[in-house]
């Protein structure tokens, strides 16, 4: 109760009063945050700063290690556009998706075609565990939809439930619960091919698109994913279709005799005791009843909402790779436009085939493997960041190239975040090569931390400068009601969305968040904002608010109270909280405690299930990278820990400049799907060890000009 009156509160405060208030009263408009910080001239310096000869490191080892990951990293960038783009790599799910959607276009046994699901096929059983299960991030244990998705793509690919290999995943299933405690998505796929009851799927009526934005219930207190995931889904549940399935795709054998056909939507957790007063009982009564009135009443209110939600579609696949230029949306573009009727080659079924063609990495005898979506953004911010932070010069024409890329893709359209954000200016960056309508804070704080760091000359640098305003203005707009920032949108905190039959992603709203929060005021500070301004007060006091007993902050977008806590600490230096603080100090015991034996610092994806098991997993570059910049950003260089840590990356660093890194250390959704950033373990690394060396002359450097004692 307490939680659904804060959301109320802040409904009538941010969605209805603040959003609205420049209407009526034009001075009351947010405009008047976005202005210049009071030394502009000084964000981006006109000249090169060299370091002194006796500033050089004291060894030669971080100046080599430096130096080869530089070169690996400049070796890795677009010859011809300047950007990064890492391989982006997940579980198997999504390889069992794609050979669904070829099935369900009916294309699975088309020349061309087969080969690729053979090879989609051949990558699902190379991830197959000892135990005859699939996980969802590597070295995590069996999960069951991931399990029952790889066995029944196996089955559409033409394996027999006899094949020895799917005996054992078989087996694992039944161990892990059997087929009705899948999730809502996996229900839904196999309702298409009649293998699973409608009634046994969480309804997603189209209607839903009537909902006006401001009301409390209505699709964009949805996070944008889900918005991509969703919509797309309430045209298949309001056309319901039974799709030709092969014979090899039947299975039949995950119902054993006295096994029921499905079960109702809720009932798959019966262990777990639905409170009779509670919104989860709430909506799965909504539930019932949405499926009691399928069929029935005005259809023209049904063909309406259609229409609006097919609108919705086709806008939001211009000006982008596809739907939400993820995949899962993209794919469920295709099939929303199919049961419409429309034809194979409508060309937004075609475009969004080709783009999720071009996220198949061929790992030659091991298959091909997909990429749920591409990262260049992101790698290109990061990757600019680590060469300027680890010494290499501004106006090298490698960074020079990038950085006239970054520009090229800045957003010029007011995408969803409009809805919330009615008076914020058209700003910020995107994740991918192209995602107009979903700019994101994250990114677009990165985006500009690097282009600060690079230098320009004449027409280049003034539209840099231009661009960055641009973006820092829309960042401070998209600041939420609790003084903190999501990942998409503003205020999109109605924790009563979560326990939505379909909310089984775990992400079901775009709260904000600590990590992206702390990378917000990291900019912030070092443009020119303290703790003199208001914004700065509000996210400062979100922050404190979410840190753990233990001293650690959880982590949402990076693995996990690592990578929450060096970003917490990170961003709060930087608008000039003292590390002195107790609570500083607490966070930076808390990594001292977890710093493992060899020097380094790891932490799995099994901590989002198990907070007990944070801070515990072999060491990672990326993972020790972050903790390094926590103590770094704090001013303790010299601390033991520091020592131990940067020793550790410079002894596990390989001959050609790059680090080997085994674990996941993304986060898509937490406890449901995680990330393989491929570049995390270089460009991250590279960070640390150029932030350290900076330091480490700027100390060397102070203490020479001391003067001496008489």
């Amino acid at each position: 109760m307490r939680k659904v009156v804060s959301e109320l509160v802040s409904y009538v405060n941010a969605d209805l009063l603040e959003r609205n208030a420049a209407r009526f009263v034009p001075a009351l408009s947010r405009r008047k945050l976005f202005k210049k910080p009071s030394h502009w001239d000084r964000i981006f310096p006109a000249r090169e700063t060299l370091p002194h000869p006796d500033d050089e490191p004291t060894t030669g080892d971080l100046k080599r290690s430096i130096d080869n990951a530089q070169r690996w990293l400049m070796a890795q960038q677009n010859p011809a556009e300047g950007d990064w783009c890492a391989d982006l790599r997940a579980d198997t799910t999504i390889e069992a998706d794609m050979i669904m959607l070829y099935v369900f276009l009916g294309w699975h046994t088309r020349p061309g075609v087969r080969e690729k699901v053979q090879g989609l096929a051949t990558f699902i059983l190379s991830e197959q565990l000892e135990d005859g299960g699939w996980n969802i991030y590597r070295k995590g244990p069996s999960e069951i939809s991931a399990t029952f998705k790889a066995y029944w793509a196996l089955k559409l690919a033409g394996f027999a439930a006899t094949d020895a290999r799917l005996v054992r995943a078989r087996e694992c299933l039944f161990r892990l619960g059997g087929i009705h405690k899948i999730n809502s998505y996996a229900k839904f796929y196999l309702a298409l091919f009649g293998l699973y009851d409608w009634g046994g799927v969480p309804s997603i009526p189209p209607e839903l698109m009537f909902f006006p934005s401001w009301f409390y219930f209505n699709i964009y207190e949805m996070s944008s994913w889900t918005r991509g995931i969703v919509i797309p889904l309430a045209i298949v549940w309001a056309k319901r279709p039974k799709m030709t399935l092969p014979a090899n795709g039947r299975i039949d054998e995950l119902f054993p005799v006295g096994t029921p056909a499905w079960v109702p939507v809720g009932s798959e957790t019966a262990s777990v005791k639905v409170p009779l007063l509670s919104w989860r009982r709430f909506f799965l009564e909504m539930d019932a009843l949405f499926k009691d009135l399928e069929d029935r009443g005005p259809y023209f209110l049904r063909n309406w909402s259609l229409k609006l939600a097919k609108k919705w579609l086709l806008q939001h696949n211009e000006r982008s790779e596809g739907l939400a230029a993820i995949l899962p949306a993209m794919l469920n573009t295709i099939l929303a436009l199919k049961v419409l009727g429309e034809p194979d080659d409508h060309p937004v079924i075609q475009k969004n085939l080709r783009r999720l063609e071009a996220f198949y990495l061929d790992r030659g005898a091991h298959g091909i493997e997909i990429q749920p979506c591409l990262s260049p953004v992101w790698d290109t911010a990061i990757s600019l960041l680590a060469l300027t932070e680890s010494g290499m010069r501004g106006d090298h024409a490698g960074l020079v190239k990038a950085t006239r890329w970054l520009l090229d893709r800045e957003v010029k359209i007011a995408g969803d975040w409009r809805v919330k954000n009615t008076t914020g200016p058209i700003g910020g960056w995107a994740f991918e090569f192209e995602n107009e309508w979903y700019p994101d804070i994250d990114d677009t704080a990165m985006v500009l931390l690097a282009l600060r760091r690079v230098k320009l000359d004449g027409p280049l640098a003034q539209a840099r400068e231009k661009a960055f305003l641009r973006g820092l203005n829309w960042l401070l707009s998209m600041q939420s009601f609790n003084g903190g920032w999501a990942a998409f949108d503003v205020d999109n905190t109605k924790w009563i969305f979560t326990q939505i039959p379909f909310a089984d992603h775990n992400a079901m709203i775009d709260p904000p968040t600590v990590d992206v929060t702390a990378r917000v005021l990291e900019l912030l500070g070092l443009v020119g904002y303290d703790k003199t301004y208001p914004c700065v007060q509000k996210a400062v006091h979100f922050i404190k608010k979410e840190q753990e007993a233990d001293g650690s902050w959880y982590g949402r977008w990076g693995v996990n109270y690592i990578y929450g806590t060096w970003q917490a600490v990170r961003g709060l230096t930087c608008v000039g909280e003292n590390p002195s603080e107790a609570y500083i100090q607490n966070a930076l015991s808390w990594l001292r405690s977890v710093q493992q034996g060899d020097g380094g610092w790891g932490e799995r994806c099994d901590t989002y299930e198990d907070p007990s098991r944070k801070g515990q997993g072999p060491s990672t570059p990326s993972q020790t990278a972050w903790a390094l910049m926590a103590f770094l950003s704090a001013g303790e260089i010299y601390d033991p820990a520091v020592e131990r840590g940067i020793r550790h990356l410079l002894n596990t660093q390989r001959t050609d400049g790059t680090w080997n890194e085994e674990e996941f250390t993304g986060t898509g959704f937490p406890k449901v799907f995680y990330l393989e950033y491929t570049y995390y373990r270089h460009y991250f690394p590279l960070l640390a060890l150029g932030m350290f060396q900076r330091l480490h002359r700027q100390s060397r450097s102070a203490r020479r000009r001391e003067p001496v004692p008489v």
